[in-house]
């Protein structure tokens, strides 16, 4: 879209974007945001099943890329106490090749932007489109817009749904650094003075920054000359969290900034996970899990928009210091919780 060209000082339109038709929106947004994402095997990084519209690639036989199994219908945003909106995982319809991905990409739009709800926004998201539908039928709209069948979903399997912490070599020889952030929150604090670190980084390194789905960060396209360097940097100034939270259940964790800065917010998320992962320690030293790969997530409200319905621990917001207990996903990000215990204190 173009809108940006629009320009307004005192309710008066300044600068007119003129008439246009985008090749798949047409004359109109789509109903509410649609999120996609692409994930690569073993690894679900980016939460695939979480997203409207999502590709999962497929390496061949010679080893390179075969191409994609498409996912539709993810989405985690809900209300309390109406049954009428729900977090949903995204179902795989089928594999395509890879010039034919950006078509079968535009019908997923395009059916969303011609079905979805534009009365309703708590029910205008793609996978209550889906619901209402019905599978089945908007994959057959899908196809027919894109010109050609969906082939059978080809066989993959995933690990797990977090970062990959530490370094990783990539296919040019250049090496990615993924650190773990506190609910992605860079501050100097007593002992941790992260801000001051990251800069100093950023002196000397001529690769990228990049975010994770999951609040961390990554120093990205490092050359192997430069790791030793890097890595002195990191651990003068505490980033080498991997190594310094104290269990695997910190590391990973993950929170929405919820109150005071979302006005949406019901309780506290961010700032409360410190508080919450300290009171768990205690029990998983009891039962030798400080290093289970256990994924806790906490949400200041049902909107859910630190994925809260995929963690295998979770608390969702319902008031200051009250919250709904989820409990039972999985480590791969392919089966939501259940309510455990509602407006726990």
């Amino acid at each position: 879209t173009r809108v940006y060209y629009e320009t307004w000082h005192d309710q008066e339109k300044l600068a007119d974007r003129g008439e246009e038709e985008d090749p798949v929106y047409g004359k109109v947004y789509l109903p509410r945001k649609f999120k996609m994402a692409v994930a690569v095997p073993p690894v679900n990084d980016v939460d695939i099943f979480a997203n409207d519209f999502g590709l999962i690639a497929i390496v061949g036989e010679d080893g390179g890329l075969a191409g994609f199994n498409v996912t539709i219908g993810g989405g985690m945003g809900a209300s309390h106490g109406d049954t009428k909106t729900y977090p949903r995982l995204g179902d795989v319809i089928g594999f395509v090749t890879p010039d034919q991905v950006l078509a079968i990409a535009s019908a997923a739009v395009t059916v969303q932007r011609d079905h979805g709800d534009r009365v309703e926004r708590k029910h205008a998201r793609f996978k209550y489109t889906i619901d209402d539908l019905g599978l089945e039928a908007v994959v057959a709209q899908m196809e027919g817009r894109a010109g050609f069948k969906l082939q059978p979903a080809r066989e993959f399997h995933f690990d797990h749904n977090g970062d990959r912490f530490g370094w990783v070599e990539g296919e040019d020889g250049r090496w990615h650094l993924t650190l773990s952030l506190p609910s992605g929150r860079i501050a100097d604090r007593p002992g941790t003075p992260h801000l001051t670190g990251l800069r100093e980084i950023a002196n000397v390194h001529r690769g990228e920054f990049r975010l994770t789905a999951n609040q961390n960060l990554v120093i990205a396209g490092v050359p192997a000359s430069e790791r030793k360097r890097i890595d002195a940097l990191v651990q003068s100034h505490a980033l080498d969290r991997e190594n310094g939270a104290p269990t695997a259940l910190a590391r990973t964790a993950m929170a929405c900034v919820a109150l005071p800065t979302c006005a949406l917010a019901m309780a506290e998320a961010e700032r409360y996970l410190p508080d919450f992962t300290g009171k768990l320690e205690p029990l998983l030293d009891r039962h030798g899990l400080r290093e289970a790969p256990i994924l806790l997530r906490i949400s200041g409200c049902p909107n859910g928009c630190s994925r809260p319905y995929l963690g295998e621990i979770a608390l969702v917001g319902k008031a200051p210091g009250r919250y709904n207990l989820m409990l039972g996903a999985d480590h791969r990000g392919q089966r939501l919780n259940t309510l455990y215990r509602e407006n726990v204190v």
